[in-house]
């Protein structure tokens, strides 16, 4: 993130605005899974469903293709990444997985690798 919207004097988002948002991902989530058992939310999808509600422009498999090669991710972190994509794209209310999306995910998976602690 470029330092000038780091240092920008302007609030974020309210807690209540922000509760709103994860309300209505979490209403379309489970909307979204109404027809299986025992899956409600992106982070309990079977790789079958990950296969069919996280669908990817090339742009984006592209981006994941490269994060995959560059930090030697798993299989696993695969998957993972595509949930938490899901997961932002929801909270954005928007149909479609986009590459930023994705490198937002990729971010949070990094983060996670190198522990918060360096």
């Amino acid at each position: 993130m470029p330092f000038e919207k780091l240092s920008e004097e302007r609030k974020g988002e309210s807690s209540i605005t922000i509760r709103k948002r994860v309300t209505a991902a979490r209403e379309l989530q489970s909307a979204r899974f109404t027809e299986f058992e025992n899956v409600h939310y992106n982070a309990q999808m079977s790789v079958k469903q990950i296969r069919t509600f996280c669908k990817l422009s090339k742009e984006s498999l592209s981006l994941l293709k490269t994060a995959m090669e560059k930090l030697n991710l798993s299989a696993r972190a695969y998957d993972r990444i595509l949930k938490v994509s899901r997961t932002i794209c929801d909270l954005a209310n928007e149909d479609n997985i986009s590459p930023e999306h994705i490198a937002e995910a990729i971010q949070y998976r990094s983060l996670d690798r190198e522990g918060w602690l360096g």
